[in-house]
């Protein structure tokens, strides 16, 4: 059973660690908010991949089978809903930086809060609180289905029966969430120290934009590749 836990972790590392449009939508997020959005951001890539791993584990062959001819189009949408995202908050962060704004509000906002009516360009639309960033993070990883695939190749490679067991699928399943979140929740600590070092209105408009462009810039791979 420890091996199968850490094939799991090995496998949610593999996944997790190159770096693509949803690790630098993450950052951004925590560079932005704070720390408890990209958390839950991080926490929803961790999810995806869980269930992809779970999915993968359970079915096998038959998945890679079905989701094959239909990887290109939703690759295409991920990039869509990316470019829009991209889109949305430079222009947000541009409207924040305007000198009729307020000092530490988004004028595009609708509501405040505690924890976000302080922080510049922290409004509550998008995907900028805690359980928009986890559903909204979630919902994009699992419109890859290049995942699910990966985990798949990687049980059926070390698959001794047709039926693997409940108990074994657990352990590959919580090791490659454990990785997965483990790294995640690295990335958004990252882009909080990012978000300190850049405290300033000047600082976080420069975050906002550099995400933009990266996420924006990935996405377009993303449909050449689609």
């Amino acid at each position: 059973m420890t091996g199968v836990f850490l094939a799991g972790l090995a496998a949610g590392f593999g996944v997790a660690i190159p770096v693509g449009a949803i690790a630098v939508l993450v950052m951004g997020l925590a560079a932005r908010t704070s720390f408890r959005v990209g958390a839950a951001a991080a926490l929803g890539v961790a999810t995806a991949d869980g269930l992809y791993a779970a999915v993968a584990a359970l079915g096998g062959a038959a998945l890679v089978t079905v989701l094959t001819p239909v990887a290109g189009p939703l690759r295409m949408v991920a990039a869509a809903i990316l470019l829009a995202l991209a889109t949305h908050t430079a222009v947000r962060a541009l409207r924040s930086a305007r000198p009729g704004a307020v000092a530490g509000t988004d004028p595009t906002s609708t509501s405040g809060g505690p924890g976000f009516g302080s922080r510049p360009f922290a409004g509550r639309r998008g995907l900028e609180t805690p359980p928009r960033a986890f559903a909204g993070v979630l919902a994009l990883t699992l419109l890859n289905p290049a995942t699910v695939v990966y985990f798949a190749a990687l049980v059926l490679g070390r698959q001794d029966s047709a039926a693997p067991a409940l108990p074994a699928v657990g352990a590959f399943v919580l090791g490659a969430f454990l990785a997965s979140a483990s790294w995640q929740l690295m990335v958004a600590g990252g882009g909080t120290m990012v978000g300190r070092i850049l405290a300033g209105p000047r600082g976080r408009l420069g975050t906002a934009l550099v995400s933009s462009a990266i996420i924006a810039a990935l996405a377009v791979v993303m449909l050449v590749a689609a």
